[in-house]
């Protein structure tokens, strides 16, 4: 399998965990519901969980 292929696989089996968790624990897709509400209040959040993300993987990183 190519690199893309097990990205892809990858992706599809993290949403299929994210439906069963929600179908499994109503409460934690009610509480994806209201954060999908109040987005346009807590873009900051976003931008700060982006920058984490973004300094967890790219920071300190050897140049090849």
């Amino acid at each position: 399998m190519s690199r893309s292929t097990l990205r892809n696989v990858g992706w599809v089996i993290a949403g299929l965990v994210l439906l069963g968790i929600c179908l499994l624990f109503p409460r934690a897709f009610a509480f994806a519901e209201l954060a999908a509400r109040e987005l346009r209040y807590l873009w900051w959040l976003v931008l700060i969980v982006i920058f984490g993300v973004w300094l967890a993987f790219f920071f300190g990183k050897k140049k090849d």
